[in-house]
């Protein structure tokens, strides 16, 4: 498979995302490069880790994933070279992986650390474009995870919930981030929600101590500017303002709470 997909905090406006798909196709100019995103936010790696988790199901197996949200670019950390459900990710230890790891079983994972994989000259300071972007080529090109590195099982994670937590009273979860539109992602997945419903609730949905109101199919069935839970496409409880936007009514989203009950 000659795929290799793109997830960056870099943006678009300078040299750097040009630079590391220069590289990858002077090597495996066979590579089939195709951008996830290069708009997370700088430094924001949980949302780099909701959006890898959400989008990298979409692509067939076989594809290599190359993602960086590297605030710690530079210093010790490492760089991992894993598979997960078929796919294969070259991700700075920083806990882009977490919510991969929460869903799927690690079939392999190295530390990226054999030098023959990478650029001639390696800048302390992009480890994307020299290091992670000529590793991606060479795995197009055959090179197998093995060698890259020795195996490790250690990897960082971020403190936070894939799933919902079961209560008497329902379901509580936690907003993972919010989309361009303003609306709220939350941990709270369509199967916990359909399980209230097989016991027979009718489940009303809260945000802290605002209630949105029964889950809806989408957002017609309310009027604009008008509060609308639902499951999104994403298979995950959103909460909306219809044509407008949830994430302004609230503060830090790591403290907001959703329940459904």
């Amino acid at each position: 498979m000659s795929i290799v997909t793109l997830m960056t905090d870099y943006g678009t406006r300078d040299a750097y995302v040009a630079s590391v798909k220069g590289v990858i196709l002077s090597l495996a100019p066979q590579a089939v490069v195709v951008d996830l995103t290069h708009e997370i936010d700088p430094f924001d790696v949980r949302r780099g880790a909701f959006v890898l988790w959400q989008s990298f199901r979409w692509f067939p197996a076989g594809t290599v994933h190359l993602a960086v949200v590297d605030p710690g670019v530079g210093s010790p950390r490492k760089l991992l070279a894993a598979s997960f459900a078929g796919h294969v990710f070259l991700v700075p230890d920083n806990g882009l992986l977490t919510l991969i790891h929460r869903e799927f079983r690690v079939e392999a994972m190295h530390a990226i650390e054999n030098r023959r994989w990478y650029q001639p000259h390696v800048s302390t300071t992009f480890h994307g474009r020299d290091i992670l972007a000529p590793v991606a080529a060479h795995l197009v090109n055959g090179v197998r995870l093995w060698e890259l590195g020795p195996a490790t099982d250690r990897m960082e994670v971020l403190p936070f919930r894939f799933r919902a937590d079961s209560k008497e009273a329902g379901l509580e979860g936690d907003v993972l981030c919010a989309d361009r539109f303003g609306n709220l992602i939350t941990n709270i997945h369509g199967d916990q929600v359909d399980g209230l419903r097989v016991r027979g609730r009718c489940p009303q949905v809260y945000v802290g101590s605002q209630c949105v109101g029964p889950l809806r199919a989408a957002y017609h069935e309310v009027v604009p500017h008008e509060w609308v839970a639902y499951i999104g496409g994403g298979g995950l409880l959103e909460i909306a303002i219809h044509r407008g936007r949830a994430v302004d009514r609230f503060g830090s989203l790591e403290t907001t709470i959703v329940a459904v009950r």
